[in-house]
């Protein structure tokens, strides 16, 4: 995972389009009406991380290179979609490669802004998207079970057992349950190979909310308590944002947008915390690069070892790994300097069973 990819779904006239304008300044157009938003925008975001401009500092180096999230935005999508309505099918595609799907859900009243069923209604509006998930994930296990029955005919013990698999998969989602609601063995997860099934990948809720509860957290709005609970059902996250103000931070700089954050009694943007809900969603660490040319943010899924982790750089460094030098941020930033948390016994040299942890601060050794 160089990025990470977070496709953004929702009903037409959600905050969808607003919000994604907010977190790339991209300009998708967001206009008061269903299928504004003709093609997929993908922007990129900086991951926030206080750390790397104290590292900076202290290595003076030339550069920093934050982690980043790739966002996807798709056209809202209305009831029949994965059967071509409103703009279809193909846009449900766009997200088969995403890592998690970030589902904006209205919390808000607006007579101004109309809702394509007429009313708020937050459970309504995640089914009508779930079945079109759902739909749009059954037609590829029906493609690919129209291809197994020749191979299991023919006596393939691996197409039989991942004909079976497909087929309890295809239950539920006929039932319009996701398809990680079935329980799978890891041996019959692997058969799914490259399905890149919607209804498997993590979720994560977004209730937009109007500005004036944007630092509420959705408390005493009764619309977020109801996807909280449906989110709970599935295991899933929910950030609450407002994405009218969203859109207003991001057209103020650094210091602006701080002040605007405190003036509304908020201690972050909801794009800070969707970020932050999306790597606890998915299991991901952040490791650090530094030196004189460059300081570098680097992503990471828990429990990766050291090898694995300098592939992320280069796969030479991989292939020729000899050790990891490592040294914990925070003991650096106390000690000073690489030199002094070396005296102080701070400075590890790990070998390719280390389990890399957040906030490392490394250097490997490689010999190719």
């Amino acid at each position: 995972m160089s990025n990470l990819d977070v496709g953004i779904v929702g009903l037409p006239n959600v905050g969808k389009s607003t919000l994604f304008n907010a977190i790339t300044k991209a300009g998708a157009e967001a206009a008061n009406y269903p299928f504004c938003t003709i093609e997929p925008n993908v922007g990129v975001v900086d991951v926030p991380d206080a750390r790397l401009e104290v590292l900076h500092k202290l290595y003076n180096s030339k550069k920093v290179t934050p982690a980043s999230v790739r966002f996807v935005d798709i056209a809202g999508l209305v009831a029949g979609a994965s059967k071509g309505e409103g703009l279809g099918n193909k846009f449900l595609e766009h997200i088969r490669q995403v890592d998690a799907i970030a589902h904006v859900v209205r919390c808000f009243e607006d007579g101004n802004i109309t809702h394509v069923a007429g009313s708020i209604d937050p459970i309504r509006d995640i089914e009508t998207i779930m079945t079109e998930l759902c739909l749009a994930d059954l037609e590829v296990i029906e493609r690919r079970l129209q291809k197994l029955v020749k191979l299991a005919k023919s006596g393939s013990k691996e197409a039989k057992a991942e004909e079976a698999v497909l087929d309890k998969l295809k239950a539920a989602l006929e039932d319009a349950k996701a398809a990680k609601s079935v329980e799978l063995t890891e041996d019959e997860r692997a058969l799914l190979g490259d399905l890149n099934l919607l209804t498997m990948k993590p979720m994560l809720y977004v209730a937009n909310v109007s500005e004036d509860e944007a630092a509420k957290d959705g408390e005493g709005n009764p619309a977020v308590l109801r996807v909280r609970e449906r989110a709970e059902e599935e295991g899933a996250e929910v950030v609450v944002i407002s994405a009218r103000v969203e859109s207003e931070i991001a057209e103020l700089s650094g210091e602006d947008a701080k002040a605007f954050l405190e003036e509304m009694g908020l201690q972050e943007s909801g794009l800070d915390r969707l970020i932050k809900a999306a790597f606890e969603l998915l299991g991901l660490l952040t490791f650090m690069t530094a030196g004189e040319d460059e300081c570098r943010a680097w992503t990471i899924t828990k429990g990766t070892v050291a090898p694995k982790a300098a592939g992320k750089i280069h796969s030479d460094i991989e292939r020729g790994f000899i050790r990891a030098e490592i040294v914990n941020y925070d003991d650096l930033i106390a000690a000073g300097s690489v030199a002094a948390a070396r005296e102080k016994g701070q400075v590890r040299l790990e070998g390719k069973e280390y389990v890399m942890q957040d906030g490392d601060v490394t250097y490997f050794r490689f010999n190719v």
